[in-house]
């Protein structure tokens, strides 16, 4: 008997909380495409990844994760074709 995956009743915006601007970050941006979010604890790479990619309009092409002490933080690698810097810019980041 197959199991129904469990559904969890909130919205995939208010997966990130917000992101994570530092020097580390801003190298990362260039070098690696990347951007870095604190995100919620209970949030998963696919809710990260479809939250990213409505807010940002961009295609993302691998989450990862990890719990630090302000909480989950998620770093996000965006496909070739899509620019960190630009979508940062248009969050206001940079």
């Amino acid at each position: 008997m197959a199991m129904k995956p469990i559904q969890r009743s909130k919205d995939i915006l208010s997966v990130i909380l917000y992101p994570v601007i530092t020097e580390k970050v801003l190298t990362n941006m260039e070098k690696n495409n990347e951007l870095d979010f604190i995100v919620r604890r209970d949030a998963n790479k696919v809710e990260i990844k479809k939250a990213v990619e409505k807010l940002l309009g961009v295609k993302v092409i691998k989450v990862r994760t990890r719990i630090e002490k302000r909480g989950k933080r998620a770093t996000v690698k965006l496909h070739p074709d899509y620019s960190a810097s630009e979508a940062a810019s248009r969050l206001g980041i940079i």
